[in-house]
């Protein structure tokens, strides 16, 4: 049976540590390491050894009890969360630790929060039992309060036989409490508890049902430093979990179906499609699919949905090292050679197409300050490289004024970067001071004109620009008829609106939450070239946001903050004074629990104030709220000082021709000199 694990926790909980003593026990490496030691298995990156955290999602193998485990070691820093997040979808079940002297900590809410949010079954294991402060009732009396009140401490209320001679499975004893436990969840199981029904097997079963549909949370704990608990972790989680990934024989017969989780290089700079088979299975020189990561259209303008291309290599990683296979089955994590663009979170075979937004998205913007002496397009090569296998970085090269820009989590990330950049590329870089990455909208629709008509050049353009729902970035439709425009250059236009983000008038930042339309447009079958419509529809949509009421707008975060009572009124006062807003705080004799939403800007460092005035004992979770209007767009508009008419990329004035010359027309003329109209 395969299953996929992934370790999970806020920073300094011993995940990694608890992973060294699963592959430990299961003999899939000979000693164990530690973080501090700086050998651990899965830290396999200098970077991660000499800070001691997780950066990248590493992955090991473990054979056990007859099953093979895929386990994922995730980040548990916040600034790398998105890596986290990209390997969610992978997971069968996932294992969230807790320190016993922390207990639930800011970032281990929203590492809950993701979970539910792709409903992955989990268990807990609550670490360093063996620390002074440890205690492990009031971790227990955390969860149930902030996470889940379906937990259920399987430490002494579970006991695991040895394993059966005819199945292989090993037996489960349920003690009363638990049986009760599950029966106040089940009418079915209660009926069946106080009529004494059910036996042994029939409570286990019904155990690990309840786990897989997310009603009930098992919890176990110990130390992973001392090698307390694991062994019993790890029988109690064999027994209780299960997948139904076909066997290799079968798999064979179905058709592939995979999710890319990471994209990597190897050290020779081949690039490495890392997958997770969901069904089917995969070979060498086999074919597969993916939707188009581009715009999708061809030399013709006409649409490519799809990309198939031939798998060349098939790769298992086991932590830095890894094995050649012929094939793939359903459940199991490998890595190809051969796929040129499929980027992480798309889905392959048959499940092309679909895939699911990312919840982590920077909320921070870097210039990237790279020695003048090497060639632009080395430089552009390699950050590339490193979007590819974090596309939050969203690489944005400014042509005309030679500046390059990455997206961010935080400082430590950029600190990671440095060290990356150096290390791997041999590229002594910097990065300007990060700054709140704001986007800019329309609150009112309007159409926008654009005509390019320079000698022996035609098109022209002409798109409605409306609001559209917040998240939904930049949407393109068509409804442009195929008797005014051809096909090709109707695809090209869709192309253009969507192949970069596009400057908005306040600020210069990135357009967002509109949706543009393509009512009609005009060719010449003899001057159109290629370009014309690039220039024709870039100088509509920025005629039309002449004409709009522009907005403003920041990135917030969802808040939660606990605390005790006592504090009650200056967390309300600090959250109102950073202009934000919280929903009715809930109160028990002793703690508040306010929830809400807040300004990034404003925010962002009020963790470390939280720690100082509730002497550590505040917590505070943060997690990306989105994009709401700006609470202090005129003072932000002044300070960016961004002049809309001098901007290199762009212009809302047409180009139109007479007596074999062409002419520019303002803006706010052009509209009446438009030969559709």
């Amino acid at each position: 049976m395969n299953k996929t694990i992934g370790m999970l926790a806020h920073v300094d909980a011993g995940k990694t540590t608890f992973a060294e003593q699963l592959l430990y026990h299961t003999n899939s490496i000979r000693s164990r390491g530690r973080v501090d030691h700086q050998d651990a298995f899965l830290d396999s990156h200098e970077i991660e050894r000499a800070r001691g955290i997780t950066v990248f999602a590493g992955q090991a193998v473990m054979n056990y009890n007859g099953s093979t485990y895929y386990l994922l070691d995730t980040p548990g820093h916040a600034d790398f969360s998105a890596e986290m997040e990209r390997a969610l979808r992978t997971m069968d079940y996932a294992v969230l630790l807790l320190s016993a002297v922390e207990g639930v900590e800011g970032h281990t809410e929203t590492v809950w929060q993701l979970l539910r949010r792709y409903g992955i079954p989990t268990f807990f294991f609550i670490n360093k039992t063996d620390r002074a402060g440890a205690d492990v009732d009031r971790v227990m009396d955390d969860i149930r309060t902030l996470l889940t009140g379906d937990v259920a401490d399987l430490t002494d209320t579970l006991t695991i036989g040895e394993a059966e001679k005819e199945n292989g499975q090993a037996s489960a004893i349920l003690d009363d409490s638990l049986k009760m436990f599950l029966a106040e969840r089940d009418e079915k199981l209660l009926e069946e508890y106080l009529e004494d029904t059910r036996s042994a097997e029939e409570w286990t079963d019904a155990l690990i049902g309840m786990i897989r549909e997310g009603r009930v949370y098992p919890c176990l704990h110990g130390s992973a430093l001392l090698d307390q608990g694991v062994t019993d972790f790890l029988a109690k989680f064999d027994r209780l979990t299960v997948t139904d990934y076909a066997s290799a024989e079968r798999a064979r017969e179905e058709d592939f179906a995979g999710y890319v989780y990471k994209i990597g290089h190897d050290e020779n700079g081949t690039r490495l499609t890392y997958i997770k088979a969901l069904r089917g299975s995969l070979g060498v020189r086999e074919f597969t699919s993916y939707e188009n990561p581009g715009t999708g259209d061809n030399e013709s303008g006409e649409r490519e949905d799809d990309v198939s291309e031939r798998v060349t290599s098939l790769r298992i990683y086991n932590g830095e090292r890894y094995t050649h296979t012929e094939r793939a089955h359903a459940g199991e994590l490998f890595a190809v050679t051969g796929l040129s663009a499929a980027q992480a979170g798309a889905g392959l075979g048959e499940l092309r197409g679909e895939s699911v937004p990312f919840e982590m998205t920077p909320t921070l913007t870097a210039r990237v300050e790279f020695p003048r002496e090497l060639p632009v397009k080395d430089v552009l090569r390699i950050f590339r490289m490193l979007e590819a296998e974090d596309p939050a970085l969203g690489v944005v090269w400014e042509e005309e004024l030679q500046q390059l820009y990455i997206r961010v989590m935080g400082a430590i990330q950029l600190e990671v970067l440095t060290s990356v950049l150096a290390e791997r590329f041999g590229m002594k870089a910097a990065f300007g001071a990060p700054e709140i990455l704001y986007r800019e909208t329309i609150a009112a629709p309007v159409t926008g004109y654009g005509h390019f008509e320079p000698l022996k050049h035609y098109a022209e353009a002409h798109l409605r620009i409306e609001p559209g729902e917040r998240g939904s970035g930049v949407v393109f439709e068509d409804a442009c008829h195929a008797d005014e425009l051809s096909v090709g250059y109707r695809n090209l236009v869709g192309q253009h609106v969507l192949e970069r983000e596009h400057h908005g008038l306040l600020t210069g930042s990135p357009l967002t939450d509109v949706k543009v339309t393509l009512l009609i447009g005009r060719a010449h079958n003899k001057h159109t070239h290629g370009g014309d419509f690039r220039e024709a529809t870039l100088r509509a949509l920025r005629q039309g946001l002449e004409k709009a009421e522009n907005v403003l707008l920041e990135p917030c975060y969802r808040f939660r903050i606990r605390t005790e009572l006592e504090h009650m009124g200056r967390v309300m006062a600090d959250v109102q004074q950073a202009h934000g807003t919280f929903d009715p705080p809930e109160t028990s004799e002793t703690h508040l629990l306010l929830t809400g939403i807040v300004p990034a800007a404003t925010f962002m460092n009020y963790a470390v104030e939280l720690a100082s005035y509730t002497r550590g004992r505040g917590m505070l979770g943060l997690s990306y709220g989105g994009y709401l209007p700006c609470h202090n767009a005129e003072e932000v508009v002044a300070r960016r000082g961004y002049d809309k008419n001098a901007d290199p990329l762009y212009t809302s004035s047409s180009i139109f021709c007479a007596k074999g010359a062409g002419y520019s027309v303002p803006w706010d003329e052009a509209e009446a000199a438009m030969h559709l109209l």
